[in-house]
């Protein structure tokens, strides 16, 4: 019998390792597979992408804000992995009665780190959730290296539209943001996710980049032209929502995106 504790505080006590999980969060689902536990998953959401055969040999569940709890039920899980941005407390709370739900929690760099080690020891992959963990230190150090004579810009960063909502503080995505040195003029916003109106955005900060992220919504140039109206000449930028709001191991990945984008500006 072990007892571990998830990123909001909950304990949880397990008999033994689990080993039949089912994962409500995307990203995490591909840190799952990354820490070779692809047979030990027996649930996903629709939106779980990464790796793409998983869509074929897995038991799709419905999606991050709406479950079917029944057949999470019979798929008989030790355990669900959900994370508290992208799964409702209604939903832990009811799936709870299942069986444990380990919620994550993520917006900086640190508790991703702590993230992966927690997966390492509660599913017995401490040697592989290492491994993961020195490479991204490496990656990370090695792009702030690059970082280091790069220029700060002001930037918005948008994920919907109608109404228009970007990406505030306490937030993963800002947290990227930063290691870009892209300044959010958003970040002093009260709410994480606000909504906002963009005729205010010259006084309220006036962005050069305009950040048009391709998830939760597909924004078009449309969508672009509009909101460079609103600003003095900002350049408007479409970039991977992937690499700016996955956790988990998505972040090796994003460096060398990031490093692409910055040679970009």
């Amino acid at each position: 019998m072990k007892l571990f504790k998830d990123q909001l505080g909950t304990s949880h006590v397990f008999e033994t390792t689990p080993k039949r999980i089912i994962s409500l969060v995307p990203s995490l689902t591909e840190l799952l597979y990354d820490l070779d536990l692809e047979e030990n998953i027996v649930g996903i959401t629709k939106f779980c992408v990464h790796p793409f055969h998983f869509k074929s040999t897995k038991k799709i569940i419905g999606g991050t804000k709406k479950v079917h709890f029944e057949k999470i039920r019979l798929l008989n899980p030790d355990v669900i992995i959900a994370n508290k941005e992208e799964n409702t407390p209604e939903i832990v709370a009811e799936l709870s009665k299942i069986c444990p739900v380990w919620v994550t929690n993520i917006v900086t760099i640190d508790d991703n780190f702590e993230m992966i080690k927690d997966f390492g020891e509660l599913f017995n992959k401490r040697v592989e959730a290492k491994k993961w963990i020195e490479k991204i230190e490496f990656a990370l150090n090695d792009f702030n290296k690059f970082m280091q004579n790069k220029i700060y810009h002001r930037v918005a960063y948008f994920i919907w539209a109608n109404p228009y909502m970007v990406a505030g503080n306490n937030t993963y995505i800002n947290e990227m943001l930063k290691l870009n040195k892209f300044n959010n003029i958003y970040q002093n916003k009260e709410e994480r996710y606000p909504e906002i109106i963009i005729q205010k955005m010259r006084i309220q900060g006036d962005p050069e980049l305009v950040l048009l992220s391709s998830e939760p919504f597909p924004f078009t140039d449309e969508h672009a032209f509009e909101l460079g109206r609103f600003t003095h000449h900002a350049k408007t930028i479409f970039v991977d929502g992937e690499m700016f709001s996955w956790y988990g191991t998505r972040i090796l990945k994003a460096f060398s995106y990031f490093r692409a984008l910055q040679e970009k500006l």
